[in-house]
């Protein structure tokens, strides 16, 4: 898990999907676990590493913090109801339409070869803070309810609805992926799904590889994060596919 933890904190750091290796790994590892337990498990190790990632992508990529609030609370709030809505609704059909979303997410970035390459803006400060806060509200409260691929789908929308780089989608997805951790483990602390043990090694492993992955993509710039956002949503695909064709199959 410790190996787990250390490549997931790399990936989430440089474009989200660390959980595409922390959650199956935990799983695979302790397959009679109750389920809840281990996704508490995964939030309380991988906090740390989203924070951490979060405070140094603030030391060199300037954004606009105070039109980042509202979308901050509005995913902290819609990871809430989300993950209330989890105990109340089965997540089959979240798994079922997840591959076809990201199939379309990567053939549309594929495709525009120039989406995230340049930073440019091209909303009025109002427009982008209500813009951000309706993605905050929406992408969080999927969090909260399924959760796979939540990085990911922050940097593609803030590219593709406020015009930012992909280095700056990047950053601003750091902190809003904390403020759905930090809900999600609002829930799972207090009804004892965390077993501490495990989760604070993993969380030191982490953040090593969170530091490693915004020192990549800081150094390579907002090129680089693109083509691991292909990679890592490519691997999504194929991921959540599987899991959507065993659904079917399943008698």
């Amino acid at each position: 898990m410790l190996l787990a933890s250390v490549s997931a904190g790399l990936v989430d750091a440089i474009v989200g999907g660390g959980g595409l290796i922390m959650v199956p790994s935990l799983f695979g590892l302790f397959p009679q676990a109750v389920p809840a337990t281990l996704l508490g498990t995964n939030k309380a190790a991988s906090v740390w590493g989203t924070g951490w990632s979060a405070w140094q992508y603030a030391q060199r990529v300037r954004l606009p913090s105070a039109r980042l609030w509202g979308a901050m609370v509005a995913a902290l709030v819609g990871a809430l109801l989300g993950a209330w809505l989890a105990t109340r609704v089965p997540a089959a059909h979240f798994r079922l339409a997840l591959p076809p979303v990201l199939v379309a997410v990567w053939a549309y970035t594929l495709w525009r070869k120039d989406l995230g390459h340049a930073h440019a803006p091209h909303l009025s400060h109002r427009q982008e803070a209500l813009v951000a806060t309706a993605l905050g509200a929406g992408i969080g409260f999927y969090d909260g309810v399924f959760g796979p691929g939540t990085g990911s789908f922050f940097v593609f929308a803030l590219v593709r609805g406020l015009g930012w780089d992909f280095l700056h989608a990047s950053a601003a997805a750091k902190r809003l992926n904390f403020a759905t951790n930090v809900a999600a483990l609002a829930w799972f602390i207090p009804h004892g799904h965390v077993v501490w043990a495990l989760a604070l090694p993993m969380a030191v492993a982490n953040v090593a590889g969170s530091a490693l992955g915004t020192r990549l993509a800081l150094r390579h710039g907002a090129g680089f994060v693109r083509v691991a956002f292909l990679v890592v949503v490519g691997a999504l695909i194929l991921k959540t596919g599987w899991d959507a064709r065993a659904h079917w199959l399943a008698p």
